[in-house]
């Protein structure tokens, strides 16, 4: 038996004979037959869904009308379901595939269950950020990007800046409580990395995007907002790297014509220079949450740590309690400072960089690699691929915090030798030179793929601030389908 829940499926029609002539066995024997056709979600492997449909034959065309009206009815009591989305499409992100992959694989879905769409193809930059800051957003039940990482991040900061626009909230200040942005953001994978879809579905796979926004799903995120002196400069929802991940991102920019390759020979070239950087770190832990970074409790669907973290941060904040904690400090000399409000997944590597970050809990995981030899920072890096503990080396800590600050060492030099004024008048073009090693002063942060400008920052973690079309990561689709009280069968 097939057990389909009300909520996963997608559309009803009525079918024409004709079109349904072969394999009807027995129904063949009538003389007039009536049919309709039942579009659903069929869940494979690897968190991979695919509409399937299954049609149902009879002669009575009066009952045939009765079942389907009686399942469209069944359908509009999906509240949550999106009947009019605004798309985004990045033509140039990834290989070049978004506005083909739309018209191919999600416009026929979005067509077959009636959402209406107002399709934008972004001409340049911030274009999608920049829009939406103009039009009606309050008529739509969800923007949708087609792109990476980078057309959701802008995305998302467009969406978040028109609510705090709106609500009169000054972004500039660090302290300040944003307005929870409560229209759902859908990404259809179709960029160079895809790592939020990754992580909050499971799969980084079109058609499999398309009908989590079709459905309704609603997953909460936290957002992280970046402050320089009190002046804001952007908000995160998956990495800020510092170091390593820094370095990597600020030489790949470099070689976007390589496309995606980019990214391995950059990784290749910061590890063997094995960079690092002084500085001091200051955070407050996040004393609501009910896990910690090395618990192996991972975010699935409907994770209940979340929802326990999200009840004691509301009744912390209700008393008060932000300003009295005290702030840990750490000093040192750092290979890569990593924060991080996801796993981070990725093919890969399947497990993130930290397996246990949560969603929804209102925290960040604070990763701090300290310096090490070569061969000990390749052992942790190689972590990221299999199953071991990567937390479990003397020179890596990890924190769960809910806001820190980092200031790096100002590039100071009491000395007065002769090779160490040809340093400082000669540094830039020394590090320049493939056998430099002269220590860098600042690294350069990678916010979701971005560089920000400057080392030195505030951040601050804002407790499901937003919404996405997803639905977590769930441990068995077929079992939780198969438990589901709402089905076809039950309505027979």
């Amino acid at each position: 038996n097939c057990f389909v829940p009300i909520s996963e499926i997608i559309a009803v029609e009525e079918t024409e004979y004709n079109k349904k002539q072969r394999n009807i066995g027995r129904w063949q024997k009538m003389a007039k037959l009536h049919a309709f056709t039942v579009y659903y979600v069929k869940k494979a492997r690897n968190h991979r869904w695919r509409c399937s449909d299954v049609t149902f034959w009879c002669a009575d065309e009066h009952l045939c009308n009765q079942w389907i009206q009686a399942l469209k009815e069944l359908l509009e009591m999906q509240k949550s379901r999106p009947k009019q989305l605004l798309v985004y499409i990045n033509p140039y992100g990834g290989k070049r595939q978004g506005k083909r992959i739309y018209e191919q694989k999600v416009a026929p879905l979005f067509s077959l269950a009636s959402v209406s769409t107002d399709v934008v193809i972004t001409e340049h930059a911030n274009h999608a950020k920049d829009n939406l800051f103009e039009v009606n957003i309050y008529k739509y039940d969800g923007v949708v990007c087609v792109g990476g990482d980078g057309m959701f991040s802008e995305v998302m900061h467009g969406l978040i800046g028109r609510m705090q626009k709106d609500s009169g909230i000054d972004q500039n200040n660090p302290k300040a409580s944003l307005v929870q942005c409560n229209i759902r953001i859908g990404i259809i994978p179709a960029g160079s990395t895809d790592c939020i879809c990754y992580s909050t579905v499971g799969i980084s796979d079109p058609v499999t995007s398309a009908l989590h926004i079709i459905v309704g799903d609603c997953q909460p995120l936290d957002v992280s907002s970046v402050h320089h002196n009190n002046t804001f400069l952007k908000y995160s929802v998956s990495l800020l790297g510092y170091g390593f991940y820094g370095d990597i991102l600020k030489d790949s920019e470099k070689k976007r014509w390589m496309g995606p390759m980019r990214y391995d020979y950059s990784g290749f070239k910061t590890f063997l220079s094995h960079h690092y950087y002084e500085g001091t770190i200051a955070y407050q832990p996040a004393k609501h949450t009910h896990g910690s970074p090395r618990d192996k409790e991972s975010c699935r669907t409907g994770c209940y740590i979340c929802k326990k973290s999200e009840k004691q941060l509301a009744e912390q904040n209700k008393e008060n309690e932000e300003g009295e904690e005290e702030w840990k400090v750490i000093k040192g000399k750092f290979l890569a400072i990593n924060a991080v409000s996801m796993s981070c997944a990725c093919p890969r590597s399947p497990k993130g960089l930290s397996p246990a970050a949560h969603l929804a809990d209102g925290s960040a995981d604070l990763i701090l690699v300290r310096k090490c030899s070569r061969f000990d920072f390749l052992r942790y890096l190689v972590r990221h691929t299999n199953q071991d503990d990567q937390f479990d080396f003397p020179f890596v800590d990890v924190y769960r915090v809910k806001c820190f600050q980092f200031t790096s060492k100002p590039s100071e030099d009491n000395e007065s030798n002769v090779m160490d004024i040809g340093k400082k008048r000669f540094g830039q073009f020394c590090r320049d030179h493939p056998a430099c090693c002269c220590s860098i002063v600042n690294s350069t942060w990678n916010c979701d793929g971005e560089t920000l400008d400057s080392s030195a920052i505030q951040v601050r973690v804002h407790c499901q601030l937003m919404k996405l079309f997803a639905r977590g990561i769930e441990e068995n689709c077929k079992d939780e389908a198969a438990h589901s009280q709402s089905s076809i069968e039950q309505l027979l």
